[in-house]
């Protein structure tokens, strides 16, 4: 059975930090791009970084950039996204999914409908 355990999120206030983690299990680790996305009230989802298990690609969305930080551990499938810096406008439950490896670049790293799997998401409120 495929699973994304997402978990991490919390009420903070601004300017704290929240790492997210997300651990998968029931496919093929390193064939997938652990990809965060966060959907605010009233919103889309957003696409806010990506991993690859398989190389080094990383994107950030320009909006977290120099804030958030994403990190994979293969041996515990497991992927973080350390987040510094949290803002009120970063309030949104976040979801972490996975997209195939051969997916290459911003368009696919971000647009929900190429991810394969989806986790049940954790909220993460950011009080001004």
């Amino acid at each position: 059975e495929v699973q994304l355990q997402a978990s991490g999120g919390g009420l903070v206030h601004s300017g704290g930090s929240l790492r997210l983690s997300c651990v998968a299990s029931g496919f093929t680790f390193d064939d997938y791009i652990i990809g965060w996305f966060r959907q605010a009230p009233g919103k889309g989802r957003e696409g806010v970084s990506c991993i690859s298990n398989s190389d080094d690609r990383i994107y950030y969305v320009d909006s977290v950039k120099g804030r958030f930080t994403i990190s994979s551990d293969n041996a515990k499938n497991t992927v973080y996204l350390q987040m510094n810096s949290l803002k009120p406008e970063d309030t949104a439950v976040y979801y972490c999914a996975a997209l195939r490896s051969y997916y290459r670049g911003s368009y696919y790293y971000t647009t929900p409908a190429f991810y394969d799997y989806w986790g049940q998401g954790t909220k993460v409120t950011v009080s001004s």
